[in-house]
């Protein structure tokens, strides 16, 4: 019996019940499959509008598919040019919500994104002004550019799903998303995301040159577009939060949680899993990754179109779930060793279910 067959199996035989999931009616991993299958309808045709304006990405894509899936914010790294921006465009104008681009600056205060207090002479009272972070979709272009107090005031949103303004607090739309993309070369009027910050991020994307053959295509395309491209929405915001329900309902096996959970100890204690990691290591992966890691990989699945997660859901979640949350050591940074290094070998050691 192969891995996959044993997850089915497994999966068929009984299907336990989480804290605060549904999971009525689902008897079987056939009856869960049924089900991905109906509520991802619409995963095609989101990725045939993006595909009108992005060329190859499938991994940007994919990524912020997961993001729409899990509810979870997205940091893009990745050099000028590479579509980064164009793609969360295109993804909010298939997306039928609103969407808002805040350009970040080093001027910006923290009331040009949630909003301010302003004084009414007429009512002689102040009323609240609402900012652009109140949109379910938010674009941060180059949100490394903020000074700490914007960053600040971004962490609340991220984590809290809500905003201060004044002595009052104002609860953001249930589908909330940031999408934040940052320029890793240029330091010049840059500001350092806080370690705080970085970990609310469920993923760190890391955006890749086009191959040539994409970037002739690319070419190619830039002659035949004489005017804007019109991306058509396929989906709304009650298509997305019942697609959200369902993955909540996706099986992961007992031993699957157990490799999860491996993965990421492995980060802080190294050598327990006969690893010689621990001088590059300055702080592991936080539990965040593990509730990341579950959460990444049931969304792989239901892209897949499976009821069941797999092994390899989890090896392809790690290496953006967990490249921002390990902090490697002045040993590692003199002999140019990457947390994606010391990923790389977890992976590669830490023993498959």
């Amino acid at each position: 019996m192969n891995q996959q067959e044993s997850i089915v199996e497994n999966a068929s035989s009984v299907l336990p019940t989480g804290a605060g999931q549904q999971r009525e009616g689902f008897t079987s991993i056939q009856a869960i499959n049924e089900t991905v299958a109906a509520s991802s309808a619409w995963v095609a045709l989101l990725r045939q509008e993006m595909a009108k304006s992005i060329i190859g990405q499938e991994h940007l894509v994919e990524r912020l598919l997961v993001g729409l899936l899990t509810g979870g914010h997205i940091l893009l790294e990745g050099l000028p040019g590479l579509a980064k921006t164009l793609a969360v465009k295109t993804l909010a104008m298939a997306v039928n919500t609103d969407f808002q681009r805040i350009q970040f600056t080093p001027d910006m205060l923290p009331a040009d994104i949630i909003g301010t207090q302003i004084y009414n002479p007429k009512d002689t009272a102040f009323e609240v002004k609402r900012g652009p972070i109140f949109s379910s979709l938010i674009l941060a272009d180059e949100i490394n550019r903020a000074p700490a107090k914007v960053q600040s005031a971004m962490l609340e949103a991220m984590q809290e799903k809500q905003v201060t303004i004044g002595d009052e607090s104002f609860t953001l739309p249930e589908l909330f998303l940031v999408l934040a993309t940052q320029n890793p070369i240029e330091q010049e009027g840059t500001y350092p995301l806080p370690e705080a910050q970085v970990d609310r991020f469920m993923l760190k994307v890391v955006v890749e040159y086009p191959t040539m053959i994409q970037e002739r295509m690319i070419l190619d395309r830039i002659d035949h577009t004489d005017s804007r491209i019109q991306i058509n929405p396929v989906i709304g915001p009650d298509d997305i939060l019942g697609a959200r329900r369902v993955v909540d309902t996706i099986y992961m096996d007992d031993k699957i949680k157990d490799y999860i959970v491996s993965l990421v100890c492995a980060t802080r204690d190294p050598k327990t899993f006969q690893l010689d990691l621990k001088e590059y290591i300055e702080t592991g992966a936080s539990p965040r990754a593990t509730i990341n890691l579950k959460a990444v990989s049931r969304a792989l699945a239901f892209l897949a179109g499976r009821g069941y997660v797999t092994p390899d859901d989890v090896k392809s979640a790690a290496m953006d779930v967990m490249r921002h949350r390990i902090r490697i050591s002045y040993e590692a940074e003199a002999e140019a060793v990457t947390s994606e290094d010391i990923i790389r070998k977890i992976l590669d050691t830490v023993p498959v279910p």
